[in-house]
């Protein structure tokens, strides 16, 4: 058997299911080319059929992705996959995902379908989508609960009507690692054919054991794990790519397995998802979280600066998480500024250095020292081609425990700047309040999120907000950084209301 674990990512398709997630085409693009670069070996682009809008993202990562599958998700019915193959066909190595439940549960409530006819239904959408192409990888949704006898049968049909990949999902996280590495036994022993396939096994997190039961799975012979960056996903989320990744690399003498991930773009790959999500992470969290490599405790301090290993079971350079003796603040010149974006994985323009560097400066102007976490939301800011109808020119807040918040708001709109106050309950509502006196929009702010980037009374925060028009529900996320917070509250009301003024006139999202 193979010791090669091929890693295929859903963050686009199951990620983007995380409530509150709505990602534009571009930012599906940005991300893909990011997956690309991190090394998945499949890229599970969406579902084509759900809208225009996700079948339009598919088809550019189709078009324009290299070095890697890009996977279309249908049902098995004709129409999905039909659709799917139209999204995924211009693809250097286009995949067709189609799936179909098997489980008693499901077939009595939600497909009101008699087993035979699942197997039928199966074997027909796999022929389908096996005329499209040779990559077809079929789907058992809800497998973990299925009858393992009947599973067996479903999955050697589809193995006979073509399919290269059989993935054995634990749609709803119920499962526990002993009890699912049995179960993946018990298909390979049940299921003529099963050795010309590549197994996969598809984890949620529902009781945090996502990517135990995937790691389980490899031990008993699966050699595809399927899961998102962060762990993002339906309900609690899936498999944490950089987690089994990781968990693969550390522990290579218990599992003897290997990926093809540059593990060096891991880091990366999280803050960008996590930024264009608006989805936070958490700071304990394995591996990319900002306390991974943090050590409070003394014995631990001492331990570390002795020897790393005696707290630290992974090199954070091995994620990309560098420790630079460069210190830049406001004296530093234009060559230390790229230097330390080459070190940190950035490949700017010398139009978007500039950028950077200018927003670097009036930062720096700020800060007495300004640390990696800042540079990367400096650039990240900073690279994101948002159609600025309006930009933000200055901003004054009067606001106190006995006065009426008031806020007086300059946006530059081409190149005349139009200025308007308003009183609000708080300095924010006043900021918006005012902004919207100029745009002639009125929003509702539906959410508003704030996060310190780095650490220290000088700190840069990071606001993620979202707003909708008054009586609509569709959402716009906005994002801005500063070290004043009612600055990036406005920077980040002024970038989601150019959204949503661009997708207006255009009649598409911003690319």
């Amino acid at each position: 058997m193979s010791n090669r674990v091929y890693i295929f990512d859903t963050t686009l398709r199951d990620g983007e299911q995380s409530p509150g997630v709505s990602l534009n085409a571009g930012e599906k693009l940005e991300i893909a080319r990011q997956l690309a670069r991190l090394g998945v070996d499949i890229i599970e682009a969406g579902f084509p059929i759900t809208s225009q809008g996700d079948f339009n993202a598919v088809s550019t990562i189709a078009r324009e992705v290299r070095g890697v599958t890009v996977a279309g998700l249908a049902r098995t019915n004709p129409a999905d996959i039909d659709r799917a193959w139209e999204a995924v066909k211009h693809a250097e190595q286009p995949r067709i995902h189609t799936f179909i439940a098997t489980s008693d549960i499901h077939l009595q409530h939600k497909l009101r379908m008699s087993r035979e006819q699942v197997i039928e239904t199966a074997v027909a959408g796999v022929k389908r989508a096996r005329g499209y192409t040779s990559d077809v990888e079929f789907s058992a949704e809800d497998a973990s609960r299925s009858d393992l006898e009947f599973l067996c049968r479903v999955v050697e049909n589809a193995i006979e009507a073509g399919a290269t990949t059989i993935n054995i999902p634990d749609t709803v996280g119920y499962t526990t690692p002993d009890e699912f590495a049995d179960f993946i036994r018990g298909i390979m022993n049940g299921t003529k054919g099963i050795e010309k396939v590549v197994l996969s096994v598809h984890c949620h997190d529902d009781l945090g054991l996502a990517v135990a039961n995937s790691l389980a799975a490899v031990l008993a012979g699966a050699r595809q794990i399927e899961g998102a960056i962060n762990g993002i996903g339906e309900r609690a989320g899936n498999a944490s790519i950089e987690e089994v990744v990781m968990s693969l690399y550390t522990r290579r003498d218990r599992y003897g397995l290997e990926t093809g991930v540059n593990t060096e773009e891991i880091y990366r790959t999280s803050k960008l998802v996590s930024k264009l999500t608006g989805m936070s992470i958490q700071p304990n969290k394995a591996v990319v979280g900002k306390n991974a490599f943090a050590h409070e405790a003394g014995i631990h301090q001492d331990g570390v600066l002795k020897e790393r290993t005696t707290y630290e079971i992974m090199n954070p350079a091995m994620v990309g998480i560098s420790h630079s003796n460069l210190v830049l603040g406001k004296h530093s010149g234009r060559h230390a500024f790229r230097s330390r974006l080459v070190e940190l994985g950035f490949s700017l323009s010398d139009e978007e250095l500039n950028k950077a560097f200018i927003r670097f400066k009036e930062m720096a102007d700020r800060k007495k020292e300004i640390s990696d976490h800042d540079i990367e939301a400096i650039v990240e800011n900073e690279i994101r081609k948002v159609p600025a109808t309006y930009e933000l020119a200055y901003l004054h807040i009067s606001s106190g425990t006995t006065i009426v918040p008031t806020a007086t708001v300059g946006l530059t709109q081409g190149e005349e700047l139009v200025e308007e106050a308003a009183c609000g309950n708080g300095p924010v509502d006043a900021i918006c309040k005012a902004a919207d006196k100029i745009t002639g929009y009125h929003c509702r702010l539906a959410s508003w999120e704030i996060s310190a980037i780095t650490a220290g009374k000088d700190a840069l925060g990071e606001v993620t907000l979202r707003i909708a028009e008054n009586n609509t529900d569709k959402l716009y996320m906005g994002r801005g950084i500063s070290t004043d917070i009612l600055e990036a509250s406005a920077r980040a009301y002024v970038n989601a209301v150019n959204k949503m003024i661009y997708e207006k006139k255009n009649g598409k999202p911003v690319e």
